[in-house]
């Protein structure tokens, strides 16, 4: 016998704005608990250090994160100039000093715009031998880590201090910011590390967030006011191709069949959006022009 699941059937996206000092999967949980949801996931880690968008999935809109998780990502940071710490950013332990150079860490952060290799940081969850990063780097363990290739959209340099440079980067999935910084530091000649770090958009989602306060808040109101904080599943592929097909294409898609749809795209993945707007799922232009489902959500009720 199949064991039930606990809580509500809630389905939505929630664009939670992660507060400073806990972990993604800490505030994750927490927000599950005040929703009483069944099931939610997130859609790519934010370190504890590092505040902002944290797109949370409830429900069938969870079949999603994967493809929210390969979209670009934006950023504001704050390096601080002149010392290199064991984590790369304002947690560890001072490692090293330098010349503040405030002029030279700006210009060069024109090298980094475009495809580049970073290496990631020890303290990280990339994982060696099984085992994540992190954990060798408090075990006091360094080891060999393979480059990785990102890209860097744009780099915009937004306030300048005397010990400080903040950035605006768009960059690709799998970005190490910290890297980022360190390695632009490297290149003026000094040492530099993540003084604040704040998501600022996550795929097609920036904007407006919600606090774990107002949250907190609205759970004592009942699950109304929660559930009118979701946005629905189809907002995170608004910016794919989209086909519409109607109710009994929508029936056979869920069953796994692929159907025929007018002015439908001659390749690629596209959304499919059902006769009450609803996102059906992700499809795939066959060979023959049809549309196979390849991710299906189940109907909402």
């Amino acid at each position: 016998m199949a064991r039930r699941r606990r809580g509500r059937p809630v389905s939505g996206i929630l664009l939670l704005d992660k507060p400073m000092g806990v972990s993604s999967n800490g505030v994750l949980q927490r927000v599950r608990h005040m929703f009483n949801a069944q099931k939610a996931g997130h859609t790519g880690s934010l370190d504890p250090l590092a505040t902002g968008m944290l797109p949370i999935c409830f429900g069938e809109a969870t079949k999603l994160s994967a493809y929210l998780l390969d979209a670009d990502k934006r950023y504001e940071v704050t390096a601080a100039l002149g010392a290199s710490t064991s984590t790369a950013d304002a947690e560890g332990e001072i490692t090293g000093r330098a010349a503040v150079n405030p002029q030279a860490f700006a210009q060069s952060t024109s090298q980094f715009v475009g495809d580049i290799e970073q290496i990631p940081p020890m303290y990280s969850a990339v994982k060696h031998h099984g085992q994540r990063l992190y954990e060798l780097a408090r075990a006091g363990e360094t080891v060999e880590r393979k480059r990785r290739r990102v890209t860097i959209h744009s780099i915009e340099v937004i306030a300048v201090t005397e010990s400080s440079v903040s950035l605006d980067v768009r960059c690709s999935k799998g970005t190490y910011i910290r890297t980022l910084v360190e390695d632009i530091a490297k290149a003026a000649g000094s040492l530099a590390h993540v003084a604040s770090l704040r998501r600022t958009q996550a795929g097609p989602f920036g904007g407006d967030m919600v606090t774990i306060d107002t949250i907190q808040s609205l759970s004592e109101e009942g699950s109304d006011p929660l559930d009118a904080l979701l946005l629905p599943a189809v907002t995170a592929l608004r910016d794919w191709p989209m086909v519409h097909v109607n109710q009994e294409s929508a029936f056979f898609l869920r069953q796994g069949q692929a159907v025929q749809v007018s002015k439908a795209p001659s390749a690629g993945t596209v959304a499919i959006i059902g006769p009450q707007e609803d996102l059906i799922g992700i499809g795939e232009i066959l060979d023959d022009g049809r549309v196979g489902p390849r991710r299906v959500l189940a109907a909402v009720r």
